[in-house]
């Protein structure tokens, strides 16, 4: 079944225990993570994950666009997350394997994400590693951006190579996401949709996590 991750970046700060509990029929809560370095944006961190893991019982999707998240992976995992995922372009191997091995061996799940202009293949030497690979279909560093359909060959090459080599690894995708672009995803072979102002903006927001699964159905 396709998974649905809204993307906290899109809520209401000022009442995010409440802006969590408004999307509980989803799958993962996304938790966007940006330092102004590895990205032009700055968001939110480790106080206010803590924060939101008391407010919900929902998994945790933890996106950290940041500089050097081999230093900061083991405290996310810590401080709540279930799923922790840093860009590949952030480190180099060594030092992305040994966050990693941190973070599963704080008993969470490992990911690992690229950029739009990143090609997938630099994934592939990772997977049998991570439970999951995000997929940016924007520009990281900020919500409401417009949906890149030459993403789509990546997210088809990941989940050829997943199932040629059996693995149990999600492909997650975010940005630009709505009924109409993420049919085109799951066609292409994702598994979970990070959506923010779609869901967030929308006045019954159940209804709106129904029909991006909906739009995926067949």
């Amino acid at each position: 079944m396709i998974k649905i991750a809204p993307s906290i970046l899109s809520a209401d700060f000022s009442k995010l225990g409440e802006e969590a509990k408004s999307v509980e029929t989803a799958d993962y809560l996304h938790f966007d993570v940006m330092d102004g370095v590895f990205v032009p944006n700055i968001s939110i961190g480790l106080p206010v994950l803590e924060s939101v893991r008391k407010a919900t019982d929902m998994t945790l999707d933890v996106h950290l666009m940041i500089a050097s998240p081999s230093k900061y992976a083991a405290r996310f995992a810590a401080a709540g997350a279930d799923i922790v995922v840093f860009h590949i372009e952030a480190e180099p191997e060594d030092e992305a394997r040994r966050a990693i091995a941190a973070i599963c061996g704080a008993g969470k799940r490992a990911g690992l994400a690229i950029k739009p202009g990143t090609p997938a293949e630099t994934l592939l030497p990772y997977l049998e590693t991570l439970s999951i690979v995000l997929v940016m279909t924007v520009e990281p560093g900020f919500g409401g951006q417009t949906f890149m359909p030459e993403t789509l060959p990546k997210i088809a090459l990941l989940r050829e190579t997943i199932e040629k080599r059996s693995l149990h690894c999600e492909i997650e995708v975010d940005g630009g996401i709505n009924p109409e672009t993420a049919a085109l995803c799951v066609k292409a072979g994702a598994d979970v949709l990070v959506a923010g102002n779609d869901v967030f903006r929308s006045d019954d927001r159940a209804a709106r996590i129904s029909r991006l699964r909906s739009a995926t159905a067949g």
